[in-house]
């Protein structure tokens, strides 16, 4: 069949909950993903930030393959030494205590929302807690994730959903504070807000609201989702401000492209908190996905992952802040790492569609902003070529 057929049957079997692109993928190879025309694109979006790795990698797929030659799935009835092993280096990488494997990033979310809830729980036998998050925020399309969606549009016609919810405003440390009462049992926000705009917290931000709950015993949760696995040059964003969470998730890029998410905590809040029979699922630290884990933690360590982050990191910043200055369009530039967004003057579809056009994938987050979120190989070469073809797309517009 030719790409329209695809895209016709696609249309006819799948629920229409995406405007997808008019592309059908063949395969990926390093930067680049592949129609089954054999058109050639370089890629920009890594899968919403998941193939940090970049696609075929060999070691990579060949752990994979092992493994499925071994065993794929057990149940959480019983141990199995990929997830073992998974549980043990990402201790080690993050700096928490404990580990819960998950299928998704929404799924480590719903997790970290019930240990805080059971923390305050099991300090004060009440149910009437409130969480706290952010406007403009992102955590995921499951309930209770995205009853901490900082955004009303994502949220109206599925209410009501869980509440007790509060919103504040991001990096705002006196919004936050004014919305603390002696029910605040959790404030939940992401290192480095991802769909709301390129927002990294500041370092004060970042701080204050660690002494805040200190102070009034609140479990500081941070999503680290899409920010986390090296994005920002840190393995997580947090640690480039020395402020650690009690609880954090993570997810997307931790599997290399294998459906896998986990939250992590510190040992004080695993010892005050969720027990047996409090949580559950028949998926998460399958020895496939666990395998996935170990070994793109492996391939971090063996390629210098966070090394070439902080590099192209610089580079990337270094050139889009060369078109910012050439287009009026471009109203603003931010981000950290191999997360970066350029703030348009319009709405950036069209232009999205004419880099498509080009071979160049990008992503939006909201409806001005492209966000470039790469593979974390990413070379100069690939940027150099990114920007030429960007520019030739603003020249158009």
């Amino acid at each position: 069949m030719n790409m329209k057929e695809y895209i016709d049957e696609a249309e006819a079997a799948l629920l229409h909950t995406y405007n997808r692109y008019q592309i059908v993928w063949d395969h990926g190879d390093g930067m680049y993903l592949y129609d089954i025309e054999g058109k050639k694109y370089l890629d920009f979006v890594s899968g919403i930030a998941v193939f940090a790795l970049g696609y075929n990698h060999k070691a990579f797929n060949d752990a994979l393959k092992e493994q499925i030659d071994k065993i794929i799935h057990t149940s959480n009835y019983y141990y199995n030494i990929p997830a073992i092993e998974a549980a043990k280096k990402l201790k080690k990488i993050s700096g928490m205590d404990r580990v819960f494997f998950t299928n998704s990033g929404a799924e480590a979310i719903e997790g970290a929302l019930k240990a805080a809830r059971k923390y305050a729980f099991l300090r004060d036998g009440h149910t009437d807690h409130e969480i706290i998050a952010m406007h403009h925020s992102f955590h995921g399309r499951t309930m209770g994730a995205l009853a901490v969606t900082g955004n009303p549009h994502y949220r109206e016609a599925f209410e009501p959903l869980i509440g007790n919810i509060k919103f504040a405003d991001f990096n705002d440390y006196e919004s936050v504070k004014a919305q603390v009462t002696d029910k605040t049992c959790a404030i939940l926000f992401e290192t480095v807000q991802g769909e709301g705009g390129i927002y990294p917290a500041t370092e004060s931000f970042m701080k204050q609201i660690r002494v805040l709950c200190d102070e009034r015993d609140i479990v500081m949760i941070l999503d680290e989702i899409q920010c986390g696995m090296g994005r920002t040059g840190a393995m997580y964003a947090w640690q480039r401000y020395g402020v650690k969470p009690d609880i954090m998730t993570s997810a997307k890029a931790v599997g290399g492209g294998v459906p896998v998410g986990v939250f992590m905590m510190t040992q004080h809040i695993a010892d005050h908190s969720l027990t047996s029979g409090d949580h559950g699922t028949t998926y998460g630290g399958n020895p496939l996905a666990c395998a996935a884990i170990s070994k793109v933690i492996d391939l971090y360590e063996e390629q210098d992952i966070l090394s070439n982050v902080k590099k192209m990191g610089v580079y990337l910043y270094e050139k889009l802040e060369e078109l910012t200055k050439k287009y009026d369009m471009i109203k603003a530039h931010r981000g950290v790492g191999l997360m970066q967004g350029l703030e348009c003057t319009q709405p950036v579809n069209e232009l999205i569609n004419h880099a498509v056009a080009h071979g160049l994938l990008l992503i939006n987050a909201g409806t001005q902003i492209i966000r470039l979120i790469p593979p974390l190989i990413v070379s100069k070469e690939d940027i150099d070529h990114m920007v030429e073809i960007l520019d030739k797309c603003f020249a158009q517009l």
